[in-house]
């Protein structure tokens, strides 16, 4: 959730080609993780969406809102706009999901073709969170591409959020991976590795894998691949590859701070992770992470050309915009068509005898 400077992004005017980067990536891209409301529910609306997405050369996005709204304290003279501005809490706000809703469907048909919408707006720790869900999908059945991004354990976030810590193995998101599971819809899921105060192992890991093996029908997204502002780990590349390896239902995008820090540090492609790409590329996807600030779309995508310009053909589509149409694609209407997934009888699967 970007709200500071780029670091590989500096704009001179005085220089040619210094504002190259607002043209965005030299690659068609799909923006796979990007946030439609602020921390306030506020939005500049689908049309500044739509011309800030040609601008920058993207051709479709992920997008969904944010499922907390951050508090206008009594205190504070100047209202916040981002849950860092101050120290006033956060809630969750179910009504974020319309206002994405909306957004969409105020769109011509032709520019809703190049969303996909995902709803998130329900409390993670809460067993009646899949209602939320059921009713959104009934309310509105041909906007919705999935769910997410849920946001557990987000560090500073979830120490200002009201209510009990969230997590991916939480049981109030059971029915709601259950769910998914039966209409096959992805789980766009935020789930830091470990805390601030440990950097030597990943503490919270376990939380994610959890949800992932007791769901194994469940595509899962794995947001910024669990990294955050100060959170980090040794060998995270080798991390990242066992759960692509380990768990098949489990897909990342590379969004956010993952790059910068960890993927291509200082502008320069890790050869580590250049591998790990080609070979899981098919499960790998972009994304700004931008939360609206639509005009930073450029500048945030146009980073990625350094690490696409060294990968092979084949896995540099599949990170610009295969592996997201995979994904996200095709879900619209699912749940209203009740398209529900065939499972075969166990017994049947086991050869039991009736």
């Amino acid at each position: 959730m970007p709200n500071e400077q780029i670091p590989a992004w500096r704009r001179d005017a005085k220089k040619r080609g210094s504002l190259t980067p607002l043209q965005g990536s030299k690659y068609r891209l799909t923006d796979a993780h990007l946030h439609v409301v602020n921390f306030v529910q506020d939005t500049p609306g689908g049309e500044a969406l739509i011309y800030d997405m040609d601008r920058a050369n993207v051709g479709k996005a992920v997008v969904f809102g944010l499922p907390v709204t951050k508090m206008w304290a009594d205190w504070e003279r100047e209202h916040p706009d981002y849950y860092l501005a101050d120290d006033a809490r956060c809630y969750y706000y179910s009504y974020g999901d319309v206002i994405v809703a909306e957004l969409v469907r105020s769109l011509p048909e032709e520019r809703r073709d190049r969303l996909f919408p995902l709803l998130s707006g329900f409390n993670p720790n809460d067993r009646f969170a899949i209602r939320h869900v059921e009713r959104l999908y009934a309310q509105y059945p041909d906007v919705w591409s999935g769910i997410g991004e849920i946001l557990a354990r987000h560090d500073d976030l979830t120490a200002l959020t009201y209510g009990e810590t969230p997590r991916a193995n939480h049981r109030g998101l059971w029915p709601v991976y259950e769910f998914a599971s039966e209409y096959d819809l992805p789980v766009l899921l935020h789930q830091n590795v470990t805390s601030v105060a440990h950097s030597d192992y990943p503490v919270y890991l376990y939380e994610l894998e959890e949800a992932v093996r007791d769901f194994p029908r469940t595509r899962f997204v794995f947001a910024h691949c669990g990294m955050s502002r100060r959170v980090n780990v040794p060998f995270y590349h080798k991390m990242v590859e066992r759960l692509l390896d380990q768990y098949p239902n489990l897909c990342v995008d590379y969004s956010w701070i993952i790059y910068d820090v960890s993927i291509c540090p200082k502008g320069v492609p890790s050869p580590d992770w250049l591998a790990l790409t080609e070979r899981y590329s098919e499960r790998i996807c972009l994304g700004s992470d931008l939360v609206t600030r639509f005009e930073r779309l450029g500048p945030e995508l146009q980073r990625y050309d350094v690490f696409l310009d060294e990968l092979s053909e084949t896995a540099r589509a599949n990170l610009c915009w295969r592996t997201a149409e995979r994904i996200y694609g095709a879900n619209k209407g699912k749940v209203q068509a009740g398209t529900r997934r065939h499972v075969p009888l166990w017994q049947n699967v086991l050869g039991v005898a009736q």
